[in-house]
């Protein structure tokens, strides 16, 4: 069974970037999830899906990986570009597309 470790992105309903910093390790599903005939559910006899630990660092969720003997596997952190916006710039007469409202 293998683990992913990422970063999550950060909430796009809010301007924040909290629970955004820290690693996160998750296991692979082992096997698919299968329809309950009864009530219609997805279930699955797999309970290590529903573990989920964070880091602070991505050594240390390598480090805790390696010592459980767990093999993983690493998603890179992807970093948002700042996008430089200045107030003023939405009044410049030569603007590329007009201002309305």
């Amino acid at each position: 069974m293998t683990a992913r470790i990422y970063r999550p992105a950060r909430n796009a309903m809010q301007s924040g970037k909290g629970k955004s910093k820290s690693w996160v390790l998750v296991h692979e599903p082992a096997a698919p999830r299968e329809i309950d005939p009864l009530m219609g559910y997805t279930t699955s006899t797999d309970t290590r899906q529903q573990i989920k630990l964070s880091f602070d660092t991505l050594e240390l969720a390598e480090a805790y990986a390696q010592k459980n003997g767990i093999a993983y596997s690493v998603q890179p952190a992807h970093d948002a570009t700042p996008k430089r916006v200045s107030y003023p710039d939405n009044f410049r007469a030569d603007r590329k597309t007009p201002w309305t409202h």
